[in-house]
């Protein structure tokens, strides 16, 4: 078994290297500035260091540990390496948010200037202007990072239930689950292919809350593909169990996430939200924050995961 991993573990790995090879540069790079000269000037700044690169390193320590995690762990091997790859995340992505500093117009600490980011590109910061929301540097709240950790979380646990489901495939020969983690694979890198689009774009949007048709769809697909990337994630562990526990679950995730998306983007934007035109349809309903091509959109996540694995298992039930 363990001849049969080795090849699997080996071209994981190298492919991890490789992909995060940008990230593991900005944060060499950020590291180097700092030792040389106590901080970051904001031009050199490399984009979305947080938390790109803390991720990287989350998950190149959980594929480079496979072979050791599944001898040790056996059955246990992928909440043992999820759980080691997140603590790393989070222990990297505190030691960058508060040992950086970003200098600007005044100094900032990273975590200050990354929540701009997400709201604004840096090239237009001095151009900015806010309407119905007012964010100043020195007014960060770590609140501002929910929308970070949950994508972030998200992104590592379901690229480790890829390698590691993968993996398992190729040391048991249990094909069981192909499906759903060929599933998982697809949506995990178009999530993570739509996040790097994010970081260098921001999709498009230019401080204004109404944001344009094409910011509008990108920002759309993102949440539904969000919700679903984390709703396959647990359907992938439920195939053998109660065909309506099985889908109901996955799909009130889907949407739970997606909701948690929106509360996260309403913190950051101080009790708004982005919204995508005019009209009833895309305006607040009554006190709630929400519009009502909000709650299609987190609707759309749960019914379309259901969906997606019902077609799954109904393939594996006739096959």
């Amino acid at each position: 078994m363990k001849s049969k991993l080795n090849p699997f573990w080996t071209y994981s790995l190298a492919g991890t290297l490789i992909v995060s090879f940008y990230p593991l540069y900005m944060g060499f790079r950020v590291i180097f500035d700092m030792i040389r000269q106590g901080q970051v000037f904001s031009e050199d700044y490399p984009k979305y260091i947080i938390p790109y690169t803390p991720i990287s390193l989350s998950v190149i320590v959980g594929v480079l540990l496979m072979p050791v995690i599944f001898r040790l762990a056996k059955r246990w091997a992928l909440p043992v390496a999820s759980a080691l790859s997140v603590a790393v995340f989070f222990v990297s992505e505190l030691l960058f948010e508060n040992l950086v500093i970003v200098m600007s117009t005044e100094k900032a600490k990273l975590e200050d200037w990354q929540m701009f980011m997400c709201v604004i590109m840096p090239d237009k910061y001095e151009t900015r202007t806010w309407r119905a929301v007012d964010i100043l540097i020195g007014d960060y709240d770590p609140m501002f990072k929910l929308h970070f950790y949950l994508i972030s979380v998200l992104i590592i646990l379901a690229l480790l239930n890829c390698f590691y489901g993968f993996g398992n495939m190729v040391r048991t020969g249990d094909r069981r689950k192909l499906k759903a983690l060929v599933l998982q694979a697809v949506s995990t890198i178009l999530f993570l292919s739509l996040s790097i689009l994010a970081c260098f774009t921001a999709f498009f949007r230019d401080g204004e809350l109404r944001v344009g048709p094409v910011s509008a769809v990108l920002m759309c697909v993102y949440f539904v593909i969000f919700g679903l990337t984390a709703g396959i994630y647990v359907g992938s562990f439920l195939l053998a169990k109660n065909r309506v526990f099985s889908l109901l679950l996955p799909a009130f995730v889907a949407s739970t996430v997606t909701l948690l998306m929106y509360i996260g983007e309403m913190i950051l934007l101080s009790g708004h939200l982005y919204r995508f035109g005019e009209g009833f349809f895309f305006d607040a309903l009554g006190g709630l924050v929400l519009a009502p091509i909000d709650l299609l959109i987190i609707l759309v996540s749960g019914i379309g995961c259901a969906g997606i694995l019902t077609a799954i298992s109904g393939r594996e039930e006739t096959a």
